[in-house]
């Protein structure tokens, strides 16, 4: 059976993640995977310098890829073969990373959803926030810069917090302000992020709910699937709201869209295979 090489370019808000898979009979082999932090950078550029970078990690030309699959804003690279909704895409890459997920729950630097799916990555039912929403990548960055600490902190000093203060204001920019007032009152930087994390897993326990998902393993996806400090929030509040759900992470967490590009990518060139075949029969 000839196996169908595809490329998965997944371009977010904050990021440009590449993956190469190998697929035969059916069954994918992950071979080689980027990221690269978009920091004011071309994310076309990048996206071309993804699909170099996993060419040269597993020996491969150009030529030897059967389709090249974008998503999230990824619809214009040039060099692409198809583009796939991101929501597809998450779904189906959560389910490839975690087979137990029924949901999936992607947090990226402007939005996050919360997406219900079977046991083969189909959406079934989904809910997102709003684009200004306080529940995002780009809004807790933003915090812990104004607070001086590193990103890959946050989740470790959350978890250390004694006292956390909830940050109500749903809008991004009135919760930097409820932030500001926080440090003028003398609150503690672990509370606060605390407050912050709790806040946003509120927000995102309440999507899960809205979904439609009862049970099961509820897989974060996206640029702030690996926050410790917001995982753990995200099982508090399961807990407080009685949700049934267990909410893990996995250390490709960030993959997800990519990986679903690049599946869906070989799904569709087989159709277009057999199509041709029977064209030509």
């Amino acid at each position: 059976m000839t196996p169908t090489t595809t490329i998965g370019i997944d371009i977010g808000s904050g990021a440009v993640k590449s993956v190469l898979f190998r697929t035969t009979g059916g069954k994918p082999e992950w071979l080689a995977k980027r990221c690269e932090r978009i920091r004011r950078r071309d994310p076309m550029t990048l996206a071309q310098e993804g699909r170099d970078g996993v060419l040269a990690d597993a020996g491969l030309a150009p030529g030897d890829i059967d389709y090249v699959a974008t998503t999230g804003e990824g619809e214009n690279v040039k060099f692409a073969t198809g583009h796939f909704y991101s929501m597809t895409t998450h779904a189906r890459g959560g389910v490839f990373l975690n087979p137990d997920a029924r949901a999936v729950v992607d947090i990226g630097a402007l939005n996050g959803r919360a997406i219900y799916v079977d046991e083969r990555g189909k959406v079934l039912s989904y809910k997102m926030t709003s684009q200004c929403a306080s529940g995002s990548g780009q809004f807790l960055e933003n915090i812990a810069r104004y607070l001086g600490v590193a990103v890959e902190e946050i989740g470790p000093l959350s978890q250390s917090s004694t006292n956390p203060e909830k940050v109500s204001s749903i809008c991004a920019v009135l919760a930097e302000t409820d932030v500001i007032n926080m440090v003028s009152r003398g609150i503690a930087t672990t509370d606060i992020l605390k407050g912050i994390h709790l806040s946003m897993a509120s927000r995102i326990v309440k999507l899960l709910k809205v979904t439609g998902v009862k049970e099961g393993t509820a897989l974060l996806t996206g640029g702030l699937a690996l926050d410790t400090g917001l995982l753990a929030a995200i099982q508090e509040e399961m807990v407080n709201e009685k949700v049934t759900v267990t909410a893990v992470n996995h250390p490709d967490s960030i993959y997800a869209g990519a990986v679903g590009a690049a599946l869906w990518g070989a799904f569709r060139h087989a159709k277009l295979q057999e199509l041709q075949q029977k064209a030509a029969a």
